[in-house]
């Protein structure tokens, strides 16, 4: 079974610590992250979940990202991320 990781609104400076802590408590769980509520992303956040992808693959743990805001969109998109629920996917 999934578990849903609802990510916070402001996904700044400020929110890297307890983002990355939060992902670490939930390693080696299924997880979908919800982040349907986000309405700013920011380099060192995208990072981590950027890793916390990497981690779930080398783990061989399903993550994915379900729902998104239309802002997580567009700054995903501006910050040059590859596509999330693709990345990492073994060729």
């Amino acid at each position: 079974m999934s578990e849903t990781l609802i990510l916070a609104e402001v996904l700044d400076l400020n929110a890297a610590q307890p983002l990355k802590a939060e992902l670490l408590a939930l390693r080696g769980h299924a997880l979908t992250l919800d982040a349907s509520a986000v309405e700013r992303l920011g380099g060192l956040c995208l990072q981590i979940l950027m890793s916390a992808r990497k981690t779930w693959a080398a783990d061989g743990v399903n993550l994915s990202l379900g729902s998104v805001s239309q802002y997580w969109t567009e700054q995903w998109a501006a910050l040059g991320a590859p596509d999330f629920n693709n990345e990492g996917a073994l060729a």
